[in-house]
């Protein structure tokens, strides 16, 4: 029998880790929209969204609430009973009034085409239709708030529109400061740049701009204001400003009638890199915002069809992978995974694909945030994994850094100058974790893009980092992983495994540089790591959490490289061995992490599952995670930590390691092409 999902939360709009807007309830219209943030920092966390429906003069809720507190009687609401979230879309239907809706949010993440990713635009399309076979009138209302571009309500704003050609009408709204590159840090929401509510064909339409107020008038009487609100600058938490619009379907039958609009954001500068200032990547070439609007209006009925598409190949392959719960949780993860990054350019051209480490610590270009991620990146465009990298070889061959080995990241979100997570405490790093994710990373895009350019660039940090983890890696000192949640930890058997894989890696790298001498070393002495690591971890029926503390163990994510690069230096025995006994320590919402805690990381979950051979074992570690999803109580974007017993979410939200959920499609399309 197959489930419906019922997502902790809809993600509704989302481009990158400031314009992500999201639902959080099991209908659109029992709560407002929120920010992914949420309730935080003296903030609501609300980016309102209303939408309203007027059939043959009465008037019906679908989306958001029209009013900020609970002291007035919210209109009566069309019946939500159908909620789609596709790779690329959320489509909701709605049936009353003897007519069908349907509400569909598709912002364009083509991960095969960067021109489109990129543009900071997402789409709202409405479709109506008669249900019972008579006429009726149809108008729809929808607005969106100024809380949208400030980081909180107390900030000023300013709104103005502009008509653009081929009868667009743009209306803008903005904070009045407009500190760029101000602000920045985990729990945060931008307060520069420009909102945008664009009106394809504004000639069919009504707007203005004006207060949250003219949504009691339209409810009342079905009329907007004359003009556009003069009473500027003001708070947002004062009379908020909303950009609204009244489509007019006129006269329905049971043929469809479809309108779209565009929402989309001008962040003017996106990240700060080095010291420079550099805007997205779909300004690199001069395009103005007006410009951009234009295009992303007239391509709007190709890229429905491309991203009809797309979720059609995405979907079937999952289900055939992994059945109809892998397909739903791989669909809910793919905006989310991308969203948390912002894509741009540096001053030689090269792309940066910079990830924000969402609620954990606002990190930006994080190594163990990236490392998880590669596998949908690696399905679609390795390209982007390289944007990854480059922060992280450029900072590290700069005076600033002291350590022999790779760091963690390069700053805190938007500000990309320099590691921020325990820079000088030596004893605070993760040198084993981001030697190994660093040289795996490479290896995996260099074998999916069959290259060796990008290693040979940065060869010098390679073999550095190859050799701290030759000397190093086998029996970790006390320091922390990726895991870092769990503390520190010394003889770490799964973090042993990663500088293993490391080392091999490095191996396959010197070969497809022509080094045939140093390939048959390292590889031999990968080798040779590994059947140490198996006497030194081998516990009975399974394998320790530390070399040293008999009786525990850990999920060993890190050994699915070993399959990936078919370097097989681990045996299959060790493999099976250890999924029969994580499906034996199981609970209601999966395999906890180790035996430390009931907690466990979904990412690690499904790259744990991909070490079963037989499917049967793959789909009983994975379902678990569905029904956590399902059933949790934690109405969040996709988290990735949270306890196997409870489902309750320990933290995290948002975060772009969901990329990583994608790996048991990365072993089907490696299996498909060997």
């Amino acid at each position: 029998m197959t489930f419906v999902l019922r997502p902790p939360a809809v993600p509704l709009v989302t481009t990158d880790p400031y314009f992500s807007v999201w639902s959080s309830n099991d209908h659109l219209y029992d709560d407002h929209t929120h920010h992914w943030t949420y309730q935080s920092g003296g903030t609501t966390g609300i980016h309102g969204m209303v939408g309203m429906v007027r059939v043959d003069g009465k008037v019906w809720r679908f989306m958001g609430k029209l009013f900020q507190t609970d002291n007035e009687q919210e209109p009566d609401h069309l019946e939500q009973i159908q909620l789609t979230v596709d790779p690329l879309n959320t489509i909701y239907l709605f049936e009353g009034a003897g007519i069908t809706l349907q509400v569909e949010f598709m912002t364009p993440l083509l991960l095969n085409n960067l021109e489109v990713l990129a543009r900071p635009a997402s789409y709202i399309t409405f479709e109506v239709w008669s249900k019972d076979g008579n006429q009726h009138d149809v108008q729809i209302y929808f607005d969106v708030t100024g809380e949208w571009c400030v980081h909180d309500t107390s900030q000023q704003v300013n709104w103005s529109r502009l008509t653009l050609a081929n009868d667009m009408e743009d209306m803008t709204i903005g904070s009045v400061d407009q500190p760029v590159l101000k602000r920045q840090g985990d729990d945060t929401r931008i307060d520069w740049g420009y909102f945008h509510l664009v009106l394809p064909y504004s000639s069919q339409t009504e707007s203005v701009i004006h207060s949250i107020e003219i949504r009691k008038q339209w409810l009342e009487n079905g009329s907007l204001p004359e003009n556009d609100d003069i009473n500027m600058p003001r708070k947002v938490n004062e009379n908020c400003p909303v950009m609204a619009t009244v489509l007019d379907f006129g006269t329905i039958h049971s043929e469809k009638k479809s309108k779209f609009l565009v929402l989309a954001y001008d962040d003017i500068a996106s990240v700060e890199y080095f010291h420079q200032p550099l805007p997205g990547y779909w300004k690199r070439n001069g395009q103005t915002i007006e410009e951009m609007l234009q295009v992303a209006v007239s391509e709007y009925p190709s890229i429905k069809q491309e991203c009809y598409q797309f979720n059609k190949e995405l979907r079937q392959k999952a289900m055939d992978v992994g059945g109809y719960t892998y397909r739903d949780i791989v669909s809910l993860a793919y905006r989310q995974a991308i969203a948390a990054h912002k894509l741009v350019v540096d001053e030689n051209g090269d792309l940066l694909f910079l990830s924000k480490e969402n609620n954990s610590n606002g990190c930006i270009g994080t190594v163990d945030v990236s490392y998880p991620s590669i596998p949908l990146f690696l399905i679609y465009n390795p390209e982007l994994i390289k944007g990854m990298m480059r922060p992280i070889f450029r900072y590290a061959r700069s005076e600033e850094w002291p350590y022999e080995f790779a760091p963690h990241d390069v700053g805190c979100y938007p500000i990309a100058n320099g590691q921020v997570y325990g820079k000088n405490e030596r004893g605070n790093q993760m040198p084993i974790e981001e030697c190994g994710n660093m040289l795996i990373m490479m290896t995996a895009v260099c074998l999916a893009e069959g290259r060796k350019d990008f290693a040979e660039e940065n060869w010098d940090l390679l073999t550095l980092w190859a050799k701290y983890l030759t000397d190093n890696g086998l029996d970790p000192g006390h320091q922390l992983c990726t895991d870092d949640f769990a503390g520190h930890l010394a003889h770490n058997s799964n973090l042993s495994i990663k500088a293993i894989v490391g080392i091999g890696s490095y191996g396959l790298l010197c070969g497809l540089l022509g080094n045939v001498e140093e390939k048959a070393r390292y590889i031999k002495q990968a080798q040779q790591m590994a059947n140490e690591w198996e006497q030194m971890a081998s516990d009975k029926d399974h394998y320790k959490l530390t070399f040293d503390q008999s009786g525990t163990w850990s999920l060993k994510y890190n050994m699915i490289w070993d399959n990936i690069f078919s370097l097989n230096l681990f045996s299959k025995d060790v493999k099976q061995k250890e999924i029969k006994y994580y499906l034996r320590q199981q609970n209601q919402f999966g395999t906890p992490l180790d035996n430390r805690d009931t907690y466990t990381k979904a990412d690690w979950l499904v790259w744990t599952a991909g070490l079963a051979n037989q499917k049967k074992d793959v789909l009983s570690l994975i379902e678990p995670l569905w029904h956590f999803l399902n059933e949790t109580e934690d109405r969040v974007p996709f988290t990735d930590w949270y306890d196997t017993k409870t489902g309750k979410r320990l933290n995290f939200k948002n975060r772009s390691v969901v990329g990583g959920l994608f790996m048991l499609l990365l072993i089907e399309s490696d299996s498909d092409n060997n």
